[in-house]
């Protein structure tokens, strides 16, 4: 079966950490420029989209490849709008207008280190998998693993999350291997997307990433620490 793909990057106009960073340049192109062209660049994607509500943005994102079918609603485009609406407000459009895909694609545009075959790995992956409805990356905890983890009582003192204070920490090579949502990929059946209302499910499949791909542009420090790490991948040094 070839399935119909479309890719959506989210890039609201507010920012309150970072003004306008979807669009602040980064080795001379936008922010969005980055995630636009991974996506055009995709072997499967058929469709890449930019939700916005912000016109300069999407004037910016057609001048990189995008399409910007509409302009987001107001009321999808405050700090506190989830994600996921917004998505499915996208797939909503396009099938009002007899547009159908079968899987889409969520590319925040904060995370410009992922490659394009990431992308495509992850496509492959779940449309190989007849169980699976979607996939999500991930990358491994180190330095943050858990078991390091302490909480500060009434009196100021450290604990163990549960309470104690039995630090009797286990050697690195010994702990259980732990992963967080990376954030830089999600894709999911468009049928599963709707029923579940997010990407995360027992039928989700892992897609391990190094972890400084996962980095993401939230407040200027960010965005200083991903332009020295895309020089560096760009100059092959990474």
């Amino acid at each position: 079966m070839r399935y119909k793909i479309i890719a959506i990057i989210p890039a609201r106009g507010g920012s309150k950490g970072l003004p306008r960073k979807n669009i602040k340049p980064l080795l001379g192109k936008p922010l969005i420029a980055w995630t636009i062209e991974q996506a055009k660049k995709s072997k499967y994607i058929d469709k890449v989209i930019v939700s916005t509500e912000d016109e300069e943005i999407a004037e910016i994102s057609k001048e990189y490849g995008a399409e910007v079918s509409f302009l987001r609603p107001k009321e999808l485009a405050r700090d506190d709008s989830p994600t996921i609406e917004v998505i499915l407000h996208a797939i909503n459009w396009f099938e009002k207008r007899d547009e159908y895909f079968d899987l889409v694609v969520l590319l925040e545009p904060t995370s410009p280190l992922r490659d394009v075959e990431d992308i495509d790995n992850c496509v492959k992956m779940l449309v190989n998998n007849p169980k699976a409805k979607a996939i999500v990356g991930i990358a491994k905890l180190e330095s943050s693993h858990p078991e390091f983890n302490v909480v500060i009582n009434d009196m100021g003192f450290i604990r163990k999350p549960d309470g104690t204070s039995n630090f009797k920490f286990l050697r690195r090579q010994e702990l259980e291997e732990v992963y967080f949502f990376e954030g830089s990929i999600y894709i999911s059946k468009i049928e599963a997307l709707k029923k579940n209302r997010t990407f995360y499910h027992e039928l989700t499949l892992a897609y391990v990433v190094q972890k400084y791909k996962s980095l993401e542009v939230d407040e200027l420090s960010d965005f200083i620490c991903i332009e020295a790490l895309m020089k560096a991948k760009i100059e092959k040094e990474l």
